[in-house]
């Protein structure tokens, strides 16, 4: 299918379409081109049936009009077009918006895929928003229709608008079978005074963010501070148990809050469970850490603080043995300077201390926005080996261009000859990667032509 936009009209028309597909197709069509620039827009539809890791290429050879042929300027080397699947869309199962992305593959086998049900409005909490999961068994290529794992409903005889959970992070047990899924519950609506707003209903039109002004609290209540409930399945996804309250477990009473950071946690080589976390201080001032499990998920401790004024991060373990903590960072808002970079931490003691890496605050660029990195093991010669990879939008400003990097030594740098540019749109530019076998990843990200667009990259040419 071949669209213009029609300059004159201000909207797009269709010029011309086909449905034989052969090598090189012929489209011809009619239309009044207004002088100066005109953009013609090539799409395509694909078969049910095509594989993810395939690529689709197409350029121009010619182009004829009344007034005779286009000079075509030739490309030297095009760039094939990885095959996505839109795995949520903007009205999808009635569902206004679907956000925040978090990916695992489980001990045996299957993918699943965590992300805000927001039913209403695409606005983050307070709302009617529900933690959504998809399977797929195949390693991407399908995938079952959405089950919801997190929905408080009408808890507290509130309206399920006032009963929100967002921001998951999913975390497999390589000790077992069983996956985990946190999210953070807010009850009803505290004001910008720090006031549990009473007698709402569902007319009631008030709301407020936990990150915003006095949105969360200190306390453990429900009517203090916005709650990190973790639930549990034990047959790879399809039933979830109903969640534990871990507020008052780890969160210290003075913090405004405490909460999950969306994307994905990690085993560690002794069998620790960690997930980043997040929250605000005493006073009130954002920060990231871990929360860890050494039992498997029965209690959780949350470390101290790795830096100030983060928020989102990932979470891998290097060879050594440390954790490295990938931090989203506030002050890189409006900062286009060379000095614009993720915060990057380390830890040899479950976050008891912490330090900065020397790559932080200068290497990854960002522009405020959710990040992934994982640790991708693979073997090599016989040699077991591992890569960092990193997403998020590879920008200072304005979350565009969805890329991932790679870095062979532990993150002390990521070569641009190895970056992949997967999406070029804007969109809201989170993303959550995992190791789907050896030879292939898989990420889930917010783009710019689906809400959640998952892809599975093939890096063997990368690993060789």
């Amino acid at each position: 299918m071949g669209d213009s936009e029609d300059l004159l009209n201000d909207k797009k028309v269709l010029f011309s379409e086909t449905k034989n597909i052969t090598a090189i197709i012929d489209l011809k069509g009619k239309i009044k081109l207004k002088k100066g620039d005109n953009f013609f827009w090539f799409s395509y539809k694909l078969k049910n049936n095509a594989k993810l890791q395939n690529k689709l290429f197409a350029r121009v050879e010619t182009a004829e009009t009344n007034h005779g042929k286009l000079k075509i300027q030739k490309l030297t080397n095009p760039i094939g077009l990885k095959i996505g699947i839109a795995l949520r869309k903007h009205n999808d199962d009635n569902v206004d918006t679907y956000r925040i992305p978090s990916l695992v593959k489980t001990n045996n086998g299957s993918l699943l895929a965590a992300y805000d049900v927001r039913r209403n409005s695409s606005r983050d909490l307070q709302g009617d928003i529900d933690i959504g999961i998809s399977r797929s068994t195949d390693n991407g290529e399908t995938w079952e229709p959405m089950r919801i794992a997190l929905n408080m409903k009408n808890w507290g005889n509130l309206p399920e608008k006032f009963n929100g959970v967002s921001d998951a992070s999913l975390i497999v047990d390589k000790n077992n079978n069983n996956v985990f899924v946190a999210g953070l519950w807010m009850h009803g609506v505290i004001n910008e005074k720090g006031e549990w707003i009473e007698n709402l209903n569902e007319e009631s039109i008030e709301w407020n963010h936990q990150w915003r002004n006095k949105g969360s609290q200190p306390g453990f209540g429900v009517k203090e501070t916005s709650q990190f409930l973790i639930s549990k399945s034990t047959d790879e996804g399809l039933t979830w148990e109903p969640p534990i309250n871990l507020t008052k477990m780890c969160k210290k009473e003075e913090w405004w809050l405490w909460a999950p950071a969306p994307g994905n946690g990690i085993t560690l080589n002794d069998g620790t469970l960690v997930l980043p976390t997040q929250g605000r201080d005493k006073n009130g001032m954002p920060f990231s850490n871990i929360t860890y499990s050494k039992d498997n998920g029965k209690t959780w401790v949350t470390s101290n603080s790795a830096f100030s004024n983060t928020t989102e991060s990932s979470v891998v373990q290097l060879e050594n043995g440390n954790i490295m903590l990938n931090m989203r960072y506030n002050q890189n808002r409006n900062n286009l300077t060379e000095n614009n970079g993720r915060v990057v931490c380390t830890t040899a003691n479950l976050g008891e201390t912490w330090t900065e890496h020397k790559t932080s605050r200068n290497t990854l660029n960002e522009p405020v926005c959710m990040a992934s990195l994982i640790k991708h093991e693979y073997v090599k010669d016989g040699k077991s080996k591992s890569v960092l990879i990193f997403s998020n939008p590879n920008t200072k400003k304005g979350r565009q261009n969805i890329t991932l990097k790679f870095s062979f030594d532990d993150g002390n740098s990521w070569p641009k000859k190895y970056w992949i540019l997967l999406d070029e749109g804007f969109g809201n530019g989170y993303s959550c990667l995992a190791s789907i076998n050896e030879n292939q990843i898989g990420i889930l990200y917010e783009g710019s032509q689906a809400n959640l667009v998952f892809q599975k990259i093939s890096i063997e040419n990368i690993l060789e």
